[in-house]
């Protein structure tokens, strides 16, 4: 790769007759800029470092088109401190300023490299400062960022910036410690419900990578399970790291291992520590003082010594998809770290995603799975009932819920707490037209209206406006009917149907950490589910599954059967009288799924599908999203690989909610313009195209886009386009 300084070529103009001394002074530049120099020239007569006074600099948030180093030069007071790995600061860019030419603004960047000589031919500009000593870009990390970026068409430099955290200088002057002696091997503990559990400890424990996909029993053992396969690996002597979706399922996981292997042998990485104490944790690890990690997502870049296993929790979770561009999943980033660094990986949940069921039909990793007796043992009795059943008693018709749903609660109230699922939050998010049903839109924008509390008027979804005299626009009838009903609405109608009863709710505004013992109604949006005191909740139940399964989205199956079992997992078994109702038809593979309790066989049925209709992960697919012009653009340009095919594109309503983008739930006037652009969510009158090639094919797909966005930025030949590889959305 050349390498081009910061500045540009300086280039003098030379027009009419010059004297011939001034012809010699010009020959005789261009000779000495044409001569290779091991020792490079640098501005204001600094002197350069004795040995190796060229610094490759990796300058930060630098556009897609300059994705590569840049050559300065060391001046020789900084030649000790300017090692590979430490961030500076340089000056990046040129221009013009009272006539004169100027070296451009400051920026930080990372060196990456020293060298002897540079290929540039002008002059270099010297290295600005030395931020910190501290080499936190490792050669290790470097290479798993650049991987990274080839994977998902990216840039190494937006890379970096989600592997290394910003530097806290009070945290970096902490004193260094040894690292700790490796604990002791751990007992298997819960592992020996699964057939191959203890040969699994004994591997890692061995030095060895083994790689599986677990599909864990229901119950609250899995935080200690997945603890004893960290404990085991440090036992050997090597590095362990697990990824969680969310700081409480880290926390869970953080205390189980500091029970079996005490204080001073990992840390915890979440947002919740703060940046200075997250920042030091990281240095700890970075200086290889402690070798376990467990962490929200940004911990799958932390850079463990030796690493020896790396393990996610739950792959199928959206928070494992990294929002910022190049926009990469954990799941994805760990595999490729397990295959550079020779780990072991464990990939484990209650449900299973197609991609894991893609690694063990390919024979990358091994099924981890317990017997079906064991499953029947620990999983709760699940019963199904349709929302048309006509409920017999009064109290159970005020609550929204079918026989079978109101004498499961009524009964398990005695033993435990209960869970309510709702897939929606707030009052009532949807209301259709009482006569023809059409759906309840705002006259201003457009949007849906909703009821946030019983005595208050409606308001609009998307522009917040409230709205007093609504009219159908179909029909003209006035009278309303809720179409779906949200986490409040069902706590205010259980509160009635159970007026003795305490009722809680948990979800994005507030999440609950636990639940008392006692009776007690808990409604939780999913994935906000609170845990129960041992042995678990008495009974849940699932509402409105048809909002799940209804989603148009190619994951509509699966996401709604493992946030089932996601919920379902926190009831006690059955021979303890652990109870699930689902709301939905039963004749539908997922829920035929959650009732025989066989993530695995629908992961496959899944994947059987997908390959037969040539949807990933039997493909890769990319998305290239943004102005009508600019896609159509882009995609004549860009040089796809032979077998590419091209679906779409299609118009991208940015204010439709199954929108492929998350940011379909803001108003329109947030969802247009230079700030809509930089959250990634579509503009008025975009569209966007889907790009799919056949599985091995997606390196060769990433390389082509990427060169084709360079292109596209250095020509200006439009308005950018936004490319995402793997898109979670294909629907």
């Amino acid at each position: 790769m050349s390498s081009d300084n910061a500045q540009g070529d300086e280039r003098s103009e030379h027009s009419g007759a010059q004297p011939p001394e001034q012809l010699a002074l010009l020959r005789e530049t261009v000779r000495r800029h044409q001569e290779p120099r091991a020792r490079p020239r640098t501005w204001r007569g600094a002197a350069p470092a004795p040995e190796l006074p060229v610094a490759r600099v990796l300058v930060d948030k630098t556009p897609p088109h300059l994705d590569r180093y840049f050559d300065y030069a060391v001046p020789a007071a900084m030649h000790e401190d300017a090692q590979p790995g430490v961030r500076v600061r340089v000056r990046f860019g040129a221009g013009e300023r009272d006539g004169r030419r100027e070296g451009g603004g400051l920026r930080n960047g990372f060196i990456v490299e020293r060298v002897a000589r540079s290929d540039f031919p002008g002059t270099l500009a010297p290295l600005a400062q030395v931020l910190s000593t501290e080499r936190v870009l490792t050669p290790e990390l470097l290479r798993l960022c650049r991987a990274v970026a080839d994977r998902y068409a990216g840039s190494l430099a937006d890379v970096v910036q989600l592997a290394v955290p910003p530097r806290m200088a009070r945290a970096e002057r902490a004193s260094r410690t040894e690292p700790a002696e490796p604990p002791r091997i751990p007992e298997p503990g819960g592992w020996t419900r699964y057939p191959h559990g203890s040969a699994f400890l004994h591997a890692l424990a061995d030095g060895d990578a083994p790689r599986a996909v677990w599909t864990a029993l229901p119950g609250p053992g899995w935080p200690e399970e997945l603890a004893r396969a960290l404990a085991a690996t440090l036992a050997g002597g090597r590095g362990a790291l697990a990824v969680l979706p969310d700081g409480r399922a880290a926390e869970r996981v953080d205390a189980a291992l500091t029970m079996l292997v005490g204080t001073g042998r990992h840390v915890l990485l979440t947002a919740d520590a703060g940046r200075e104490s997250r920042y030091r944790r990281w240095l700890a690890v970075s200086r290889g003082a402690v070798r376990g990690v467990v962490g929200t997502r940004a911990a799958m870049f932390a850079p463990v010594r030796d690493l020896g296993l790396a393990a996610l929790w739950d792959d199928g979770d959206a928070a494992h998809s990294d929002e910022h561009a190049p926009r990469p999943h954990a799941r994805e980033v760990l595999l490729l770290r397990a295959a550079h660094e020779r780990a072991g990986l464990l990939l484990g949940a209650h449900a299973r995603t197609v991609e894991a069921a893609q690694l063990v039909e390919s024979g990358w990793a091994r099924p981890l799975t317990a017997t079906r007796e064991m499953v029947r043992a620990a999983a709760p009795r699940v019963r199904t009932a349709e929302e048309a059943d006509e409920a017999r008693d009064p109290a159970a018709r005020a609550a929204r819920l079918p026989s079978v749903a109101w004498e499961t609660v009524r009964a398990a109230l005695e033993h435990g707490p209960v869970l309510v699922q709702v897939p929606r939050r707030g009052y009532v998010p949807r209301l259709a037209c009482q006569r023809c049903r059409a759906p309840a839109r705002c006259g201003h924008c457009h949007g849906p209206l909703e009821v946030v509390a019983a005595d208050e008027p409606l308001r609009c979804g998307w522009c917040a406006r409230t709205t007093t005299n609504w009219r159908c626009a179909e029909c003209g009838g006035v009278g309303l009917r809720g179409q779906a009903f949200g986490t409040r609405r069902t706590a205010e109608e259980l509160g009635r149907a159970f007026p003795s009863v305490p009722v809680r709710t948990s979800g994005r505004d507030r999440v609950l950490d636990a639940v008392p013992e006692g009776p007690a109604l808990v409604v939780s949006t999913p994935g906000a589910e609170p845990p129960a005191p041992d042995p678990g909740y008495a009974a849940a139940l699932l509402l409105d599954g048809w909002a799940l399964l209804g989603r148009a989205d190619l994951r509509a199956d699966e996401e709604a059967l493992r946030r089932w079992m996601g919920a379902a997992a926190l009831v006690r078994g059955q021979r303890d009288g652990g109870t699930v109702v689902l709301m939905a038809d039963p004749t539908l593979r997922p829920v035929q799924a959650l009732v025989r309790w066989d993530p695995a066989g629908h992961a496959a049925r899944e994947l059987a599908e997908r390959a037969e209709l040539g949807f990933p992960p039997a493909s890769r697919m990319a998305a290239v999203s943004g102005p009508v012009d600019s896609v159509a653009g882009f995609l004549r340009e860009a040089e796809l690989p032979a077998d590419a095919e091209t679906l779409g594109p299609v118009p991208l309503d940015p204010r439709a909610r199954n929108s492929p983008w998350r940011g379909g739930r803001t108003s329109p006037s947030a969802q247009s313009g230079p700030d809509a652009q930089e959250r990634g969510r579509p503009g008025v009158g975009e569209e966007r195209a889907l790009i799919r090639v056949p599985a091995g094919r997606g390196a060769a797909l990433a390389a082509a886009l990427k060169a084709a966005q360079a292109r596209w930025l250095a020509g200006r030949a439009g308005a950018p386009v936004r490319l995402r590889v793997d898109p979670p959305d294909i629907g």
